[in-house]
């Protein structure tokens, strides 16, 4: 959802007894991996320390101040341990980096185990680790314990690596929008402001009643409101919809970006029914898909948490990601779910161009005044599933993966929905149940359940609610 190349600071560790030379090769090699990979770094100079590693307190001490003098320029350390490392340096180094660090630890060789060769960072490893937890300093250890950083296998750590750097960076502080007050038939949907403010999220929260009167005395023909409609119909296909609904529709959208703007909304939630239907006459769906498609978390029914949970997904696969009900059982299978929401459903998670139309169960009781659903439905591709809730004071999350299947839906069906089949999912909605969530879960692209895990949980400080235990 970003252009900005991410960048690692570099840091190497460094024991007296043990080969320092190997340092040398270990800062080409993580250079050629770092790049290699489509990243970025900055390192140290490496004739500021022996062999330009990190090794007694006085070694840290200044690795600590260049890291401080470059903050802002790195969104993550990464501390390789060429040779068995000195876990006083390296804490002195990184006690205060205040991002993610990966702990790489290099393998041995068979046929280089003699005094000149052999590294012994399999053992290093493990006193870092135990220092630094003494410390209560935050780290990210990944399967394999060593792994040489010209492997595949440490190309897949540095992706997932710099997919929690993403989400502990843009999680930390961000901003909500939350535009319209809780309908009143979703007490699902409630939420404790001043829980989510203590874990760096604030909640602006505006009056609907402003943005209907916003878009009612914008004129049709405002520069803003042409140029929307030309970009909503590049969108979506708004063919079926009438010249004025979508002229407010496209009103809604402007208001939504001024918003935006204005107070630096990182991802918003709005009460979408029923006032948007029986006094602007559309339902804003497509407007909250084009949102997502823009990189910025939309949910509807004012489910400020699941807007939480897409941001965090959002940044873990660099992909939208969306809101979505518990609907149906899809026969007789099991593991098999209809996730459905009326149209807010980025068009990148859809097999096609979606259609915009009457939302049809407003058209039910009052025609005309629900023309703004994005209908089609949701493509096959590997899934995670996850949402949040406050209790007594506490941010709780969930995530588990799952695979959307290109099932067929009937066409009779209406809205956007896919088939999504979830391991030992009866077991997983029971929990979910007995643990107090909403009958909304957010899905994201990508198996990324760990990530988030670690993000949430070695970083953030977030309870973890583990629905896939057995």
């Amino acid at each position: 959802m970003t252009d900005k190349k991410m960048t690692f600071a570099l840091a190497f560790a460094n024991r007296g007894f043990m080969p320092g030379e190997l340092i040398y090769e270990a800062r080409r090699d993580m250079i050629a991996a770092v790049t290699a990979a489509g990243y970025d770094y900055i390192a140290m100079d490496q004739e500021a320390t022996r062999y330009g590693g990190i090794e007694t307190r006085q070694e840290g001490r200044s690795y600590a101040q260049w890291l401080k003098a470059h903050q802002g320029e790195y969104d993550g350390v990464i501390f390789s341990m060429p040779i068995f490392a000195d876990e006083n340096g390296a804490v002195t180094a990184l006690q205060d980096a205040g991002v993610p660090i990966l702990l790489q630890a290099y393998p041995d060789e068979i046929g280089k185990m003699d005094f000149a060769h052999r590294r012994d960072a399999y053992c290093g490893k493990f006193s870092v680790t135990d220092v630094f937890t003494q410390y209560h300093v935050p780290f990210t250890v990944l399967k394999p314990h060593v792994v040489h950083p010209l492997s595949q296998a440490f190309r897949e750590n540095l992706s997932d690596f710099a997919a929690v750097c993403r989400v502990v960076n843009g999680m930390k502080r961000f901003t909500v929008g939350c535009i319209g007050a809780r309908t009143t038939a979703f007490k699902t949907t409630r939420f404790d402001e001043i829980a989510l403010q203590k874990y760096g999220i604030t909640v602006e929260s505006f009056d609907l009643s402003e943005l209907i009167c916003k878009v009612q005395q914008m004129s049709d023909d405002a520069e803003a409101v042409c140029e929307k409609k030309k970009h909503l119909e590049n969108y979506s296909d708004f063919t079926k919809v009438p010249e004025e609904n979508f002229n407010t529709l496209a009103k809604i959208s402007v208001v939504l970006d001024e918003y935006i703007e204005a107070y630096h909304l990182d991802a918003l939630t709005l009460r979408c029914w029923n006032e948007m239907e029986t006094i602007l006459r559309v339902c804003p769906c497509v407007l909250l898909s084009e949102l997502n498609d823009r990189g910025i978390p939309a949910s509807c029914e004012i489910d400020l948490c699941s807007a939480i949970s897409m941001r965090a997904m959002s940044l873990a696969s660099g992909q939208p990601a969306a809101v979505l009900d518990w609907n149906n059982n899809y026969g007789d299978d099991e593991n098999k779910v209809i996730l459905f929401h009326c149209g807010p459903v980025a068009q990148s998670l859809m097999t096609e161009k979606g259609t915009v139309t009457e939302h049809k169960m407003f058209a039910k009781g009052d025609p005309g005044s629900g023309w703004g659903t994005n209908e089609g439905r949701i493509k096959a591709f590997p899934a995670t599933i996850s949402n949040c809730q406050t209790l007594d004071g506490r941010l709780i999350m969930y995530a588990s993966e799952a695979q959307f299947t290109g099932d067929k839906i009937e066409d009779g069906y209406f809205g956007c929905a896919g088939v999504c089949e979830i391991p030992d999912l009866q077991n997983k909605l029971i929990r979910l149940a007995r643990g107090g969530f909403k009958h909304h879960t957010a899905v994201g692209e990508g198996h990324m359940k760990e990530i988030l895990k670690e993000a949430f949980t070695t970083y953030l400080g977030y309870e973890w609610a583990d629905i896939d235990e057995r």
